[in-house]
């Protein structure tokens, strides 16, 4: 399903085109117009974030190298993070000898218990979330890792991590929408009723098959897709 059939489709079910909506401010002063397609791309992209928050989807992981500075224990995450999946130190990077060492996922507070300060140096061997970053001393929506311990030496450094897709939306197509349709249409027929103020029985409706897709979503994502993994941490449901 692409961002036009998904678009019109919603709008058949609802029966409604969503006209263009004009909002006028306390004062009178001020008229905010927001046209039908903007509210329409608003529920579609309500419901791609409620999924991919739901779903930890194998297919939507991406990878990344960065550098780690000598000296410096922080690590920008990207800009289009969702959740992290794995981060490796790469020893000798490019080279025959290189070698990797995959780090293990700690809380903060570990990291500052069991290297309080700076000078504690060498190959880093944890990491954690560590908030927001600070740019300029303004606090950034762009959140770090710290490490543990604080590298000795510049690394190259790869993170496998879960992201946000670009939205169909904006891309007219869209992994999600070309492999499994139904969670997505639903949906965003949830956030279209809601947002008309539907009968209660009918967007109880709607989120009963919200629920129903969404559990076949998790059951491919969390599930068929992950029988084969290694990793025993990960989110991983049984399959019968």
């Amino acid at each position: 399903m692409n961002y036009t059939t998904l678009f019109n489709t919603i709008k058949s079910y609802c029966e409604n085109d969503f006209a263009t909506t004009a909002f006028t401010s306390t004062d009178n002063t001020n008229e905010v117009v927001i046209p039908s397609s903007d509210q329409l791309n608003t529920f579609i992209q309500q419901a791609e974030t409620r999924i991919y928050n739901a779903v930890q989807f194998p297919s939507l992981r991406a990878n990344k190298t960065g550098v780690l500075s000598s000296g410096n224990k922080y690590l920008p995450c990207p800009v289009d993070f969702l959740s992290v999946y794995s981060m490796a130190v790469i020893e000798n990077y490019g080279t025959a000898t290189e070698r990797y060492y995959y780090l293990l996922n700690k809380d903060v507070n570990f990291i500052r218990e069991a290297y309080p300060t700076p000078a504690d140096t060498g190959l880093p061997a944890y990491y954690a979330i560590f908030g927001p970053a600070v740019s300029s001393n303004v606090t950034t929506n762009e959140l770090t890792f710290i490490l543990g311990p604080t590298p000795n030496a510049s690394y190259t450094a790869e993170l496998h991590y879960y992201y946000y897709p670009q939205s169909i939306v904006t891309a007219g197509t869209s992994w999600l929408g070309d492999n499994y349709d139904p969670v997505l249409l639903y949906g965003s027929l949830r956030e279209a009723y809601l947002f008309m103020k539907g009968e209660q029985d009918l967007i109880a409706n709607v989120e009963a098959k919200y629920n129903e897709a969404l559990l076949e979503a998790k059951r491919l994502g969390d599930g068929l897709e992950r029988q084969d993994a290694y990793r025993s941490g990960q989110v991983r449901i049984p399959v019968t």
